[in-house]
């Protein structure tokens, strides 16, 4: 007989409590991820410091987020496999030595290398796919879209905290000391993952599953709902990189103050801590490709309001206000759906590869708006393009199927 019925993945007993989860988890991302929205701050100051293009910088961030796409199946795989502790110690130094790298580096190359391959996989060990990984694991299905949205809300609150820190940190000690001193503080991650050491993983040993990875991989690609949300989640992935390391020389480019552009991140951190929230909780409610599909479509609305209305301060902190309302907001419904659909067993190694197109995507989307720039010295193009894929990611994600994968004895590939 068939069975919609997923085979628990870890022997969580005892397991971990949902405060403990969710406190270690939410600060854990605050920090990484919080770091991670306020590199836009530092474009001008390093490419102006270093005699560097737009396009050097743009593309070390390109390399950063294909970076973090790439090593970030394979934390997602050591994670399901051996626990998220150790993933996110290896995490946590690499975002030092990444940090230190990039303020001490010299030559575009090297610091493609650590502000690009080193951060990038630094980033990968130290947010959602391996944190969601453990509320996957720990935290019932009844709660668990709620969860994520709280964990993605803390990245969101990290953005909103970390960004005007490290804007004073780059005005008050220079570009280079700021990211010394965010490479010391990004090591307190460290303790933090003490909170999160599964006891299902406590012996390291790696835990027995009713699917091998290649299989859960077979079943997953040819499932037709998990293409279409790998395919907006690209579009996730270009549009708010884009805006997130761009904006901010877009708005200096029209004689608006660094100091709006810092403000604008910040406010899209405060209110995607609404977003994600909200997108967590209706979750639970909703339909989530509704959820999904409304979302891009608002994020092509907004970015087309924007450059029709005159450039102003308020119409940038509006911009930045509405736009934060859907920023990381797809993050807690598209990952409840891939657990919904198929379990939690493989959920950090099938949110990796959700994530690497989501990572494709950033790529494209920071180092188009750098070459773009550099030869037609406008922005427009992105913006445009930016658009059109808004609406696309709201069309392909209408048809996706949210109900578990139904599998057989002999057959652990279902596709539809």
């Amino acid at each position: 007989m068939s069975s919609a019925q997923h085979p628990a993945p870890v022997p969580a007993s005892p397991s971990l409590s949902t405060l403990q989860v969710l406190a270690c988890g939410a600060l854990i991302v605050t920090l990484s991820m919080g770091i991670r929205h306020g590199f836009g701050l530092w474009l001008q100051p390093i490419t102006q410091a270093q005699d560097w293009t737009r396009e050097n910088f743009a593309f070390a961030l390109a390399i950063q987020n294909l970076s973090w796409g790439v090593f970030g199946i394979f934390a997602g795989m050591a994670a399901d496999r051996f626990g998220a502790f150790r993933v996110l110690i290896g995490g946590a130094v690499l975002y030092g030595l990444g940090l230190t790298g990039m303020a001490l580096t010299t030559t575009p190359t090297t610091f493609a290398l650590t502000a690009g391959v080193l951060i990038g996989a630094a980033q990968a060990g130290t947010t959602y796919a391996v944190i969601y990984g453990v509320i996957g694991r720990q935290i019932p299905a009844a709660k668990r879209s709620w969860a994520m949205g709280v964990a993605a809300a803390a990245g969101s609150f990290g953005q909103f905290l970390m960004v005007p820190v490290e804007g004073w940190l780059i005005s008050s000690f220079g570009w280079q000391e700021a990211l010394l001193f965010l490479g010391v503080a990004v090591l307190l991650i460290v303790p933090l993952a003490l909170g999160l050491r599964e006891p299902g993983f406590a012996g390291g040993e790696p835990v027995q599953r009713e699917q091998t990875i290649v299989q859960a991989l077979r079943e997953a690609f040819r499932y037709r709902s998990f293409q279409l949300l790998m395919a907006g989640y690209f579009v996730c992935g270009f549009q708010v990189v884009f805006i997130g390391v761009h904006m901010p020389s877009y708005l200096k480019d029209n004689g608006l103050s660094p100091q709006v552009a810092s403000y604008a991140l910040a406010l899209i951190g405060l209110f995607n801590v609404i977003g994600t929230y909200a997108a967590g909780t209706l979750g639970q409610r909703l339909a989530k490709r509704h959820i999904l599909a409304f979302i891009y479509f608002a994020r092509a609305a907004v970015i087309s309001v924007f450059l029709i209305v005159p450039l102003s301060p308020m119409s940038v902190y509006v911009f930045a206000s509405v736009m934060g309302l859907l920023w990381l907001s797809t993050i807690p419904p598209t990952n409840a759906v891939v657990a919904q659909i198929f379990g939690v067993a493989h959920m950090s190694m099938l949110g990796g590869f959700v994530f690497f197109s989501h990572q494709i995507g950033s790529f494209l989307g920071v180092w188009l708006g750098g070459v773009l720039y550099d030869r037609t010295g406008s922005y427009d193009i992105v913006w445009y393009i930016s658009i059109a894929l808004g609406v696309f990611a709201g069309l392909v994600n209408l048809p996706v199927r949210e109900t578990p994968i139904v599998r057989g004895p002999q057959r652990m590939g279902a596709a539809a």
